[in-house]
């Protein structure tokens, strides 16, 4: 288990820090004392938020109570709320903390029996038997498994009597379901077992949630009774249909009722830093998950092998079977550890039904929830050293900033700029740049060197921070058009650029780049860098370019509104293919008359000629003839800056 520590002294603020860490996922949060004992166990559809509720407003007695003894919270993610509370209830009837109310009964929910018989019956029930009876469950609506029980009654015809076989075997004539077409009438020796057999294993497939293939028959069958006219028969399929979907995916990942004792181990790792996840299933319920921190340099498979080596020993002995996210079957070295140090050896798989594969999905999302907490903790330094070692830098990087360019054929060109401290976003100081050098035209250099001008020129006149390291999103042509505005600028800048192909690090004036091990944490911290520019600069174009849907000029013409402007522009994506448009075709796509297609596209095209004017006006006053001290990179950024000033997260500024 990870244990925060949490000394008496400060233990309000450490719980905070805690708080403040956990994930907003569902699950369970459990209070432990200076001794580790578990003191409270509560559920959350957000466990951040429910954890740090406890730090707001006023406290009650109890809560205050709880607070002064806690020394560290732990907290577990399940898959959603309903998994949250059975996890709960198991694991307070387990530990027993002595601020949690005693629960003496946990036959809540209803569940789904097959019985242990040679013809089996099916039905709902609170009460759990350990006859080798199938358990299927539990489920938090009763009403959806009644009306998935009565859907399996009259698709699946078996027997609905409440006597158990030994006593309804002898029977010599059949009862009415068999003359209803509901039951196949075993009692009378109408179907044998293998017959009924199938019957059975189609209603186990079906609520182990193998549903699509039914899905798909049941479909098929409803349309081919609706064209016959059957339409009552119709109306029952899709409503097994409804009832299907409604119920699938309602499995239980943290109780299932199968007594076998099984391990589910997960793991996730960054660099060296490892976190393996161990969930335990026993007697068909989980009864804990545990955490173990490493740190290791060895691959994937030989890490493996070193955990579950030192996890399993006579205090700790395997369940007889152990499920992993990746296979261990032939995994000789364990096979034999196992016999020698257990006498037997545990089966090795790796999931491939429903319920064992959301389990270990649940335990592979601890595992990386944990691993963020980990990085989180540890900080961005080491990332940060290895970027300065690798790109020669005089110090550490921890001012990082990133420009990325988005357009869609020369509409709307942006760049972003997002800043990062330390390896962590520094929101305050992101900006977007509106460009004008390159309006209705496609150059990313051109782009790349206005926005880094405008970005550097303001900083310099305002005595601002300047940056350790510029990342630009882009090869090396990008790089150098960078290169050379920085320069001009005269300022000695770190700049790398990180192009999205191989991953590859371009460094100005080079002829090869740098490829890094994709472990790298200097990579990761680039990625990161990168990726967050780009969701930047093209939210910032998809919001430009969304006001073109309500286009002034379209709207210009009588009769055409925003929501008719939004239709038009819809079908032809841009005014330069409305312009082009014929007007009957566009009168016939759009749904408009003749003359208001006319008009829409003389609009468009007059739309199209204002911005060549103002196009060859910007050349003009741009051109490098002109008689002007400033050079290129300054004229462009001197005009963009007239038309657009810089933007902040919040607007102008």
């Amino acid at each position: 288990m990870i244990k925060h520590e949490n000394p008496a002294n400060g233990n309000t603020e450490n719980l905070k820090t805690i708080a403040g860490n956990a994930p907003r996922l569902p699950g369970v949060y459990l209070w432990k004392d200076e001794e580790g004992q578990i003191i409270y166990i509560g559920k959350a559809k957000s466990l951040k938020d429910r954890i740090n509720s406890y730090f707001s407003g006023g406290k009650d007695p109890k809560t205050a109570v709880l607070m002064r003894h806690a020394q560290n919270i732990e907290t577990i993610i399940v898959a959603n709320e309903y998994e949250a509370l059975l996890l709960e209830c198991t694991l307070i009837k387990q530990h027993t903390p002595k601020y949690n109310i005693s629960l003496k009964d946990g036959k809540t929910y209803p569940v789904i029996r097959i019985t242990h018989e040679d013809f089996p019956r099916i039905f709902r029930t609170r009460r759990i038997i350990e006859d080798k009876s199938l358990y299927y469950g539990p489920f938090p609506d009763a009403q959806k498994v009644d009306a998935m029980l009565k859907i399996i009654d009259k698709l699946f015809p078996l027997r609905k009597c409440k006597t158990s076989w030994q006593r309804v075997s002898s029977r010599k004539s059949p009862c009415l379901y068999y003359h209803i077409g509901q039951c196949k009438a075993p009692c009378c020796g109408k179907i044998n077992i293998e017959e009924y057999g199938h019957y059975v294993e189609k209603v186990q497939r079906l609520l182990a949630g193998e549903t699509e293939p039914l899905i798909i028959d049941f479909t098929g069958k409803m349309h081919e009774a609706a064209k016959a006219l059957q339409f009552e028969w119709a109306a029952q399929l899709r409503n097994a249909i409804r009832a299907i979907e409604d119920l699938a995916g309602e499995d239980s990942s943290v109780m299932d009722y199968d007594p076998e004792g099984r391990d589910y181990i997960a793991w996730a790792a960054e660099g060296v830093l490892a976190t393996f996840t161990v969930f335990s299933m026993r007697g068909g319920k989980m009864t804990g998950r545990e955490l173990y921190r490493t740190r290791s340099a060895a691959d994937e498979g030989e890490s493996l092998e070193q955990f579950i080596m030192s996890y399993y020993d006579n205090t700790r002995p395997p369940p007889h079977k152990i499920f992993t996210q990746n296979s261990t079957a032939e995994n000789n070295l364990l096979c034999g550890w196992f016999k020698k140090n257990f006498d037997f050896e545990p089966e090795l798989l790796i999931p491939t039904e429903k319920h064992h594969i959301a389990i270990i999905a649940m335990a592979r999302q601890n595992a990386q929830d944990d691993i963020r907490k980990r990085l989180k903790e540890r900080g961005a330094g080491p990332a940060l050293d290895e970027l300065a070692r690798i790109l020669q830098l005089p110090g550490r990087p921890e001012r990082i900033e990133g420009f990325d360019i988005a357009q869609l054929d020369g509409r709307h060109p942006v760049a972003s700029l997002v800043s990062f401290k330390n390896g962590v976003p520094d929101k305050k100081h992101y900006r977007y740049f509106k460009l004008r050098s390159v309006i209705g035209i496609v150059d990313d250099f051109a782009a790349m060197r206005e926005a880094v001008h405008r970005r550097y020129s303001r900083l310099i006149r305002e005595g601002k921070e300047l940056p350790d390291l510029v990342l630009i999103d882009g090869g090396l042509g990008q790089v150098n058009a960078a290169r050379g505005v920085i320069e001009e600028l005269g300022l000695d800048i770190g700049i790398v650029g990180l192009a999205k192909r191989n991953e590859e690090l371009w460094l100005p004036n080079t002829k090869e780049p740098l490829v890094l091990s994709r472990s790298s944490e200097a990579l990761k911290v680039l990625q990161y860098i990168r990726d967050e520019t780009h969701r930047f600069a093209t939210g910032f174009n998809q919001r430009l370019r969304s006001k073109d849907l309500s286009f002034p000029a379209l709207e210009s013409v009588e009769g055409i509104g925003k929501q008719r402007a939004a239709a038009i522009m819809q079908a032809y994506q841009s005014i330069e293919s409305i312009a082009a448009a014929d007007p009957l075709e566009l009168a016939e796509n759009c749904r408009i008359s003749k003359s208001a297609a006319r008009a829409v596209r003389a609009a468009a095209q007059l739309a199209l000629e204002d911005r060549k004017v103002r196009q060859q006006h910007f050349t003009k006053r741009t051109k490098p003839g002109r008689q002007t001290s400033m050079s290129i990179a300054e004229a462009l950024a001197a005009e963009a800056a007239e038309r657009t000033p810089e933007y902040g997260l919040s607007g102008k500024t």
